[in-house]
């Protein structure tokens, strides 16, 4: 799927900004016909943004099910005579578009993009003597999660004389607040009626790195009639006319993407009517038993697991807040982090890779946890449903996501159960799927389980694990985090021989809370717990790279070991330093890459 781009055949409009907005406090809106005239009794509400911390009561704030948005908008006379996409870069959970009151699509799934050709609709309005200017578009969207979808969730009831009729919750199996609404801008976009729908690109270096073969497949109903590599400064570095089902351009001496120091050619499609350019970087990976290559030097990840997520705005795409965190990022010589627990918006995917940092992808596969009461790989829990699901939602990530340099792994899922044996078939699909998808990057998913009792690992190209010695165990002993960090992470590397990164360890952290000698929650504890870990990973030469939990604070769900939230961050939630974060920086300032 092709990112909306403006250029001389191309407009885009975006449509984001305030919209009408209603809860469907009874979930009768779908019965009703809500859609087929303009919402009643409704209220503002911000387009993109998570809706749940706009509202001022706890009901509409916790609701579970739909919610309405609508808006008006025209399209431009000069659109006549083009194709006309309404695309949504993200809502969750679950939507169903309406525009003048006549379905457009369904979508499942709250982290991707998803798009629907109205031009027909645009055509038949146009026809009719009387028609409007304005169209109408109506989104329900509903924010459940049960077992079939991801991440998973289940809808609790309860009844007895303790509880009104009808009283249900939405329970989830994730340590972060089920944020819900249009998160992501939504876009009108032309494009001509022959036109470029996919590019795909795949980069291949020669040894000497002196040249790399880049090869593009095109899908679309245009005719291609030239395909140009531009570099940095607009030169043309390859191009070629003669366009096959794959064609393959050849850059001599080529400006490798770096971590840190990245390098962006454009790829320029022209077609007899469309023109489309997609920016791409030439590197390479490749994993060994005890390394991971990018562009045949070992790499060292240095950075975190993060969320989207920030005051006001929820998980609603924020570009100011995005900045920022690069920002912070290159300030304490970070140059990664991982996309736990989905995949984040476009947007924050093309700064990455202009800003040279490298991404773990991770789907939204989480909630699968080990945790459970009941076996998580059964009929009535994660079951041909929800595999169904995950693999339409590796393809879309694929889809958006395969042509970003920054992005050098695929993760399959967070924390799942690995010890069922149900989880054998399902996992091995997983990543079978992901392969044949994307054979050029390697694949992972983020363990919670222990090496005795995983089962799916050895079809993993790295072993990506989450441990909390000192928090969740040893709860205040720092004195044993290194033992423990080095006993099950040499038992790991016996057991599958791959480079192995610790993808979330960490310590909840009340800025300002000073105590001496350090007690947990502490700005003290929280720097020693890391220290500890640090000491671990430079005696282990398979460790191939450390990612802190968390970036910043985020919002949870209430619970008894939550104070408005998980506080593992090395910032606060709105962007200000701990001391961890001074520590963190003066270590990775040290550990120089090696690129």
């Amino acid at each position: 799927m092709l990112y909306p781009i403006e250029n001389r055949v191309r407009e885009v409009k975006d449509l984001s900004g305030i919209w009408s907005f209603k809860v469907d406090k009874d979930n009768c809106g779908m019965a009703d016909r809500w859609y087929e005239a303009p919402l009643q009794e409704a209220a503002l509400m911000a387009v993109p943004s998570s809706y749940n911390d706009l509202v001022t009561e706890a009901a509409e704030r916790e609701h579970v099910g739909y919610v309405w948005y609508e808006t008006n908008f025209i399209i431009p006379a000069s659109w006549d005579g083009r194709r006309i996409v309404l695309r949504f870069g993200s809502a969750a959970h679950h939507a169903v578009c309406f525009l003048n009151g006549q379905e457009i699509l369904r979508h499942k799934g709250g982290f991707l993009p998803f798009e629907a050709d109205i031009t027909g609709i645009v055509e038949a309005a146009a026809r009719q003597e009387a028609a409007e200017e304005e169209f109408r578009l109506t989104v329900a969207l509903s924010n459940v999660l049960d077992w079939t979808c991801l991440p998973c969730g289940e809808v609790v009831t309860k009844e007895g004389v303790g509880y009104p009729d009808g009283y249900h919750y939405q329970d989830t199996f994730f340590d972060f607040y089920n944020y819900a609404g249009i998160h992501r801008p939504v876009k009108l976009y032309t494009t001509p009626k022959k036109y470029i729908e996919d590019i795909v690109i795949t980069t291949k270096l020669n040894q000497e790195m002196t040249r790399a073969d880049i090869s593009c497949r095109i899908t679309g109903t245009d005719e291609i009639r030239k395909i140009q590599i531009l570099d940095e400064e607009g030169l043309v570095a390859a191009q070629c006319a003669a366009v096959s089902e794959e064609t393959v351009l050849t850059v001599s001496r080529p400006k490798l993407w770096r971590p840190g120091k990245a390098y962006l050619y454009r790829l320029r499609i022209v077609g007899q009517e469309d023109v489309y350019t997609e920016p791409f970087g030439i590197r390479s990976i490749k994993v060994t038993d005890t390394e991971f290559l990018i562009n045949g030097k070992p790499f060292y990840f240095k950075g975190f697991g993060k969320h989207e997520d920030s005051e006001i705005h929820g998980r609603g795409m924020d570009l100011a807040l995005n900045v920022k965190d690069f920002n912070l990022l290159k300030w304490m010589g970070a140059n990664s982090f991982r996309t736990s627990h989905y995949p984040y918006s476009e947007e924050l995917m093309r700064m990455a890779d202009r800003e040279g940092f490298v991404l773990i992808d991770e789907a939204p596969a989480v909630g699968m946890c080990f945790w459970q009461e009941k076996k998580v790989f059964d009929e009535t829990r994660v079951n041909e449903k929800t595999l169904a699901h995950h693999l339409d939602t590796l393809r879309d990530m694929y889809a958006r996501d395969k042509n970003h340099p920054c992005v050098v792994m695929w993760s399959v899922a967070n924390e799942a159960d690995t010890s069922e044996d149900g989880a054998i078939p399902y996992f091995k699909e997983v990543i079978d799927t992901m392969r044949r998808l994307d054979p050029s990057r390697p694949v992972t998913m983020v363990h919670t389980m222990w090496p005795s009792a995983d089962k799916v690992s050895q079809w993993l190209d790295v072993i990506c694990l989450n441990r909390y010695f000192g928090w969740y165990s040893d709860h205040g002993h720092t004195e044993v985090i290194k033992r423990q960090v080095l006993r099950e992470m040499k038992e790991w590397f016996e057991k599958y021989h791959k480079p192995m990164i610790m993808t979330e360890y960490g310590a909840d952290t009340i800025p300002g809370l000073h105590k001496m000698p350090a007690v947990t929650f502490s700005e003290e504890y929280q720097c020693e717990f890391l220290e500890e870990y640090h000491k671990a990973f430079d005696e282990l030469d398979f460790v191939v790279g450390e990612q802190v939990w968390a970036f910043a604070d985020f919002q949870t769900k209430q619970g008894l070991n939550r104070i408005d939230g998980n506080k593992k961050g090395v910032f606060t939630r709105n962007r200000q330093p701990k001391m961890a974060a001074w520590m963190l920086r003066e270590r990775w300032t040290k550990l120089l890459d090696e690129q």
